[in-house]
């Protein structure tokens, strides 16, 4: 297949970096802000130009969205749009709307997995649309990727990314709570992340986080500014339901993004309670 990647941040880099080692797939990039690649094109419009496969690693549902409608709109002939990037439901039934309404075919794919498992090409995507499409499309997210989850018609793969985010941001604001109670009577942090491994509450996203939470390393693997966005999409998912949990780290994730954290990995959530 042809590819296009457009956006290279932490995970869209090293997911192109293993399409461009793999001998089936021909690849072009873009980024906003230019990397340097020599299979780089210097908008999305040239990036898609020919391509069987467009596939979106950005920021947000407006980044989404505008680029979404610059390839949609250049484009003259018939593609597929994968959409890997984390947005909102509303976003991602605006790209199935566009797509359908210019003869592009289109998945609602969003990741779960931070740098090292991109890095590693062990991503694990939800997929969302025709499923004959996802069956497609298996053997080119499988480059990128340990495990592809069908989840239904498009949309609902939006949902469940969310609402698992949900999860792992109010997960590292308790660990972080518990660490600082622990370390405030006593308890070495070497012991406190032994004792939360054998126990029920221990999960592999407490093995990857309490050391570096415990050390004070908060180079970003999946960042603050990143998460406090995902949590605002599943409070809009929320609507009338009561979710306290997710609002109250979503708050403190917003305190530490004002202070200049956002660019770090969001567990330094606990780092509002180191000094003390």
């Amino acid at each position: 297949m042809k590819v296009a990647v457009l956006g290279l941040g932490i995970i869209g880099s090293r997911a192109a970096a293993n399409l461009r080692q793999h001998p089936d797939h021909q690849l072009t990039v873009w980024n906003r802000t230019p990397k340097g690649f020599d299979d780089e094109a210097t908008s999305p419009e040239e990036a898609a130009r020919e391509t069987d496969v467009v596939a979106l690693y950005l920021k947000d549902g407006p980044t989404v969205r505008e680029v979404a409608e610059r390839v949609l709109q250049s484009s003259s002939g018939r593609a597929i749009l994968l959409n890997h990037s984390t947005v909102d439901l509303e976003t991602t039934r605006w790209l199935a709307d566009e797509c359908a309404r210019r003869d592009w075919e289109f998945l609602d794919a969003p990741f779960t997995g931070s740098r090292d498992a991109a890095a590693a090409g062990e991503l694990v995507y939800y997929a969302a649309g025709d499923p004959e499409l996802i069956e497609r499309c298996r053997s080119l997210m499988a480059v990128t990727s340990k495990q592809v989850i069908p989840c239904g018609e498009a949309g609902r793969a939006t949902i469940i990314k969310l609402v698992t985010n949900l999860v792992s941001a109010s997960t590292v604001q308790a660990l972080s709570e518990a660490l600082a109670i622990a370390s405030h009577h006593g308890i070495e942090a070497e012991t406190f992340t032994e004792a939360v491994a054998g126990n029920a509450c221990g999960s592999p996203l407490a093995a990857l986080k309490l050391p570096s939470m415990a050390s004070g390393d908060f180079e970003p693997h999946f960042s603050l500014a990143n998460m406090l966005k995902d949590s605002r999409y599943v409070i809009e998912l929320a609507e009338q339901l009561d979710t306290p949990v997710i609002r109250a780290a979503s708050d403190r994730m917003a305190e530490l993004d004002a202070a200049g954290l956002g660019d770090r990995d969001y567990s330094v959530l606990a780092s509002a309670y180191r000094e003390s």
